[in-house]
């Protein structure tokens, strides 16, 4: 990844206070003469040394992301630790829930615009923020990708279906043919019948955007950083008024036909991670669901 340093430091504000080295991980400042200098090679861009600044006298400029949203204001404020309200989190966290059913009003592209700007406020590995996010805004384009992923599942059901393949499978691979028709051929096909014959969607569920969120190679963890930034998505839609989805067998299809990517511009050295159906929903829950008790260890 790219840790080229960008950070500035205005000597005329700077007070020589030493905080910024406390919290920088690549030891890019250092204090001469009483002011703190740039003298490391590498930075994370991470913006710790910033954050922390009492003068302001700190500026990464690599992170120029402006941070203005359609339905929020008052965005740069910094809640310190422990001064948030719990409860509320809680609330929230424990409100979201998958949505099924969706309205046909479509979601204005400034909040779609927004639920990325909310995803890239997670962490990601060594701050390399490689997320890519690619925007379905409305249902002609989700229900073509359901067309492109409905057609990659028949030509894998077809092939799940033919028992000499599958015995071939399971003799020179790890059997995840056997596994796949065992588990999923038959729900497939009745969705497959569905789509095809009455045009039911029971891909994304009549929802009418999707955001793809994707990685970048260059990543050092693009799995954790994907799911990361979806989490951040799906509390920000609900937040929002918007109900969202999580899709696995679109994700497995996206990675595993070139195909689809292709046809929808996604370059091929990118991993699709998370698909996010969204929409406004057409279902009201009244109270917050129970969970199964964790396995927890204390170690």
């Amino acid at each position: 990844m790219n840790k080229k340093v960008t950070t500035v430091i205005n000597a005329d504000k700077c007070n020589g206070c030493g905080l910024c080295l406390t919290v920088c991980p690549c030891q890019t400042i250092s204090i001469k003469n009483g002011k703190a200098v740039i003298t490391g090679k590498e930075s994370l861009g991470c913006g710790h040394c910033e954050a922390i600044c009492p003068q302001g006298a700190i500026k990464v400029e690599e992170n120029q992301v402006d941070f203005s949203f359609s339905q929020a204001a008052n965005t740069d404020s910094y809640v310190p630790p422990g001064k948030y309200d719990l409860s509320s989190l809680i609330c929230l966290m424990r409100s979201r829930r998958s949505c099924r059913n969706y309205k046909e009003k479509l979601i204005e592209p400034t909040l779609l615009n927004d639920l990325v700007m909310i995803g890239i406020t997670a962490p990601s590995g060594t701050n390399s923020q490689c997320w890519t996010f690619s925007l379905l805004p409305d249902r002609q384009k989700v229900e073509k990708l359901g067309d492109s992923i409905a057609l990659y599942f028949k030509n894998l059901n077809k092939i799940a279906n033919n028992s000499l393949l599958r015995i071939i499978n399971k003799l020179f691979s790890k059997g995840q043919l056997e596994n796949y028709h065992k588990k999923h051929y038959k729900s497939v096909q009745h969705s497959l019948d569905l789509w095809y014959q009455k045009g039911e969607d029971k891909l994304f569920h009549g929802a009418t955007a999707v955001i793809l969120v994707g990685s970048k190679p260059e990543a050092s963890c693009p799995h954790d950083d994907a799911l990361l930034a979806t989490q951040n998505i799906l509390l920000g839609a609900h937040a929002m008024g918007l109900g969202s989805c999580l899709i696995g067998f679109a994700v497995h299809a996206l990675n595993n036909d070139p195909k689809i990517k292709k046809e929808f511009n996604i370059p091929a050295t990118e991993k699709i991670y998370s698909v996010i159906a969204l929409g406004y929903p057409a279902e009201k829950y009244i109270r917050a669901s129970g969970r199964r008790t964790p396995l927890t260890r204390t170690l």
